[in-house]
């Protein structure tokens, strides 16, 4: 459940981030600037005020922060997993060598880092795509979240590298042990078969911002 201290803690963490005080965030967001103090996140009879989704909304824009990045400053991190820091490269790069293992987990340097809510799984990372190929599902400039761990089931959206080290993003069809089936998301682009020899690894889309 979403606390009222949670989501002064995060506006208040947020303000520190960007090297601002409440006020200073408030201000920079067009916002009367007592808008964020201590004193205005309760009533003079003790009752709780919540900051009003138009104040969240001009604070993210303001400060160029992505929804995803703000929850995952709510909550106390000393507790741990309400917030973890997923790697994330351009698309265009995963068919490289050197950012993954045999298993399709992130290795090596030369990631970026976004904040995210805990997703349950240590190794998930995020691409971020380039060009119209995955058009009209993922477009150029989305980021979509992938899961190693997740379980894959007909009809999901994938990520799969081949062993010559090719990388696509397709719906998946069907899945046997010796070849799998993919679906192209995007029309004017071919369905694939892979025999299972093939396929480096196989890992499922879980999020995209879109």
């Amino acid at each position: 459940m979403l606390k009222h201290s949670d989501l002064w803690r995060a506006i208040d963490r947020l303000a520190s981030a960007k090297g601002l005080s409440p006020s200073g965030l408030a201000r920079l967001a067009g916002l009367d600037p007592t808008t964020f103090n201590k004193s205005k996140r309760a009533t003079g009879e003790g009752k709780l005020r919540w900051p009003s989704t138009e104040s969240l909304a001009k604070v993210l824009e303001a400060t160029n922060t992505e929804l995803p990045e703000f929850v995952g400053l709510i909550g106390d991190h000393r507790a741990g997993g309400m917030v973890q820091r997923v790697p994330v490269i351009g698309y265009a790069q995963a068919g490289d060598s050197g950012y993954f293992d045999d298993a399709g987990y992130p290795v090596g340097s030369g990631w970026d880092e976004l904040l995210f809510p805990n997703l349950g799984d240590p190794n998930a990372y995020a691409l971020e795509v380039n060009g119209d190929s995955m058009e009209p599902v993922y477009r150029d400039g989305d980021t979509v979240i992938v899961s190693p761990s997740a379980s894959l089931r007909r009809g999901d959206r994938v990520v799969v590298k081949t062993t010559a080290g090719e990388v696509l993003a397709k719906q998946l069809l069907r899945e046997s042990a010796t070849r799998i089936e993919l679906k192209s998301v995007n029309p004017l682009h071919p369905d694939r078969v892979i025999p299972r020899a093939e396929v480096a690894w196989i890992a499922r889309i879980i999020w995209a911002s879109q």
